[in-house]
């Protein structure tokens, strides 16, 4: 006999940081003459391996090309860290769990 709990436990969303740099690829939507662009994004997920997944191929599907993620944690994580989160940004990541989705926050253009 088993004395765990036989249900699983559902582990609850949580918002993570991340930036993600992109680079060209057609119909990606960015200057013509840029090299790539970074994105801040907020992404929901169970953990920062699922909402890196989820932001990936939301990506892909915009017709952009996703070159590298840098996560920079949960806000709590953030906040421990020392980091400065203002309000706006709070309201986008509220706005992330919420939807349970991706909230791109803002996008760089590289250019040479």
């Amino acid at each position: 006999m088993s004395t765990r709990n036989d249900k699983p436990q559902k582990r609850r969303q949580q918002v993570y940081t991340l930036l993600v740099e992109v680079g060209r690829h057609s119909g990606d939507g960015l200057p013509a003459e840029s090299t790539g662009a970074a994105l801040m994004c907020y992404a929901s997920g169970v953990d920062e391996a699922e909402a890196v997944r989820e932001t990936v191929a939301l990506l892909k599907q915009a017709d952009l090309a996703p070159l590298d993620v840098t996560g920079y944690g949960t806000l709590e994580e953030r906040l421990a860290e020392g980091h400065e989160v203002p309000d706006e940004e709070r309201a986008l990541m509220d706005r992330a769990l919420a939807e349970n989705s991706v909230v791109i926050a803002q996008m760089t253009p590289f250019f040479d």
